[in-house]
């Protein structure tokens, strides 16, 4: 029996396909693909976008397109920290962003917790870190001492230009280890520096590997190439300034993916790799960015700051053009790759493993979906502020200081109609879920162990 999923089906079915599950010695090479604020719509696969994006588009075409993934967290630590372990952020001490200075970082990201390069690195593969760490800058929490073996990129959060690399005005440039002062557009080097590396995994082939791009575009400061932004303005000349820019940001962006995925082919990886694209959460409306259909933007619970775009590829493995609306988190990423490597789960993990909707099957979806920031400045204090989804409910707030809010995501998906005050039931029993998950992430520090 076979059935295939159309573009308005749920997940593919395919009973006749490929068995999913490799045997040891067919474990599957990773790459994980991590872009930084990356709006829904600025991805032109998911509906129609004055960004161009084929090379991020043709993974859709190739594979599975997810339509209702979120990601952990509305800003960039807390959503790399529950991408890396599998659990909430505030359960592995990063509820917000870590920053360059001590009195405005807001987590430390907890050494005692296995990371998802750790765990394969137990099994026999080569692990690797291109681009943006964003999860410490010194020991113990440095790429390399987390389970990664080759890193080659930038320590820190945001830099302040693409081209100079620098943050308040220090180099948070490394490989490995060690200091280096490349020069180009840092897209270009993160593009031109995962083709190198997977060059040199087509030379090892008995050797599988786990890859994690992270690139820090289209993250502000909103800096195409020059050629790049002309190309835009040519094409679109009725496009405001700020948003041809981040068009023609995020379209550089692209083209780079696009030399990553020809490198992977070219050496003969294609068809061993799962290749998955996502974003660490929605894009910055300040900045132009699209993340349509979805209300507000970046630091918003709000599904606009946390619905991503999120699409994977496995040759023989995923059925081509297929889609799935299942709603999970980004960090289900780390019991997918896992159970595929066969490597056993924890049993302390708050994900859940997509592989079997890559197999075809469903996944139930009676799980809570648990969402926490922790800011400072006035507008946050220090403090944290939360949201649950529970079904088609949702309870949220922005900042520590309002009143909770209430969607049914089902009737009103762009969240307009606020049932807060009608629907108490409902808004006391989310209540008591959020407390408990409050309660378990503060079992864990979110602050560096004093010296």
């Amino acid at each position: 029996m076979r059935q295939i999923l159309s573009r308005a089906g749920l997940c593919l079915l395919c009973l006749a396909f490929t068995p999913l599950f490799p045997c040891a010695a067919e474990q599957p090479n990773f790459l994980l693909i991590f872009t930084d604020d990356h709006g829904y719509g600025d991805v032109s696969t998911y509906h129609a976008s004055d960004a161009r994006t084929p090379h991020i588009d043709s993974l859709a075409a190739d594979g599975m397109l997810f339509t209702a993934m979120r990601a952990n967290c509305t800003v960039c630590s807390p959503s790399r920290a529950a991408l890396l372990t599998g659990r909430y952020a505030d359960r592995v001490g990063v509820p917000g962003v870590i920053r360059t200075h001590a009195e405005n970082s807001w987590g430390y990201f907890n050494p005692a917790v296995p990371t998802l390069a750790d765990e394969l690195k137990r099994v026999g593969y080569h692990t690797a870190i291109i681009g943006k760490w964003h999860l410490g800058l010194e020991s113990p929490n440095t790429p390399n001492e987390r389970g990664f073996d080759f890193f080659h990129g930038f320590l820190g959060d945001m830099m302040d230009s693409y081209t100079d690399h620098l943050r308040h005005g220090e180099n948070y440039m490394r490989r490995n280890q060690e200091p280096i002062e490349p020069t180009g557009h840092a897209t270009d080097l993160f593009s031109d520096w995962a083709a190198d590396y997977l060059r040199e995994r087509g030379l090892q082939q008995g050797k599988p590997f786990f890859l994690y791009l992270a690139y820090n575009a289209p993250h502000f400061p909103i800096e195409p190439p020059a050629a790049w932004l002309e190309q835009v303005r040519k094409r679109s000349p009725h496009l405001e300034e700020k948003r041809a820019r981040n068009v023609a940001f995020v379209e550089h962006l692209d083209a780079g993916i696009g030399r990553v995925l020809a490198a992977l082919k070219q050496h003969g990886l294609s068809d061993k790799t799962l290749v998955v694209f996502t974003s660490d959460n929605g894009g910055s409306l300040s900045h132009a960015q699209n993340n349509d259909p979805w209300r507000d933007g970046k630091q918003s619970h709000y599904d606009g700051g946390l619905r991503v775009p999120f699409l994977a590829r496995w040759p023989g493995r995923i059925e081509p053009e297929s889609r799935c609306d299942y709603a999970g988190l980004n960090f289900d990423l780390f019991p997918t790759f896992l159970e595929l490597a066969g490597v056993p789960l924890a049993k302390d993990l708050d994900a859940v493993s997509l592989t079997p909707l890559l197999q075809g099957q469903s996944l139930p979806r009676k799980r809570d979906l648990y969402f926490t920031r922790r800011e400072g400045g006035p507008a946050y204090g220090g403090s944290s502020y939360e949201a649950i989804i529970r079904g088609d409910w949702k309870l949220l707030r922005n900042n520590p200081f309002s009143p909770y809010e209430l969607y049914n995501l089902k009737d009103d998906p762009q969240e307009t109609r606020n049932l807060a005050g009608s629907q108490r039931k409902i808004v006391n029993e989310l209540l008591t879920a959020l407390r408990l998950q409050i309660q378990r992430g503060g079992e864990t520090p979110w602050q560096p162990p004093a010296r």
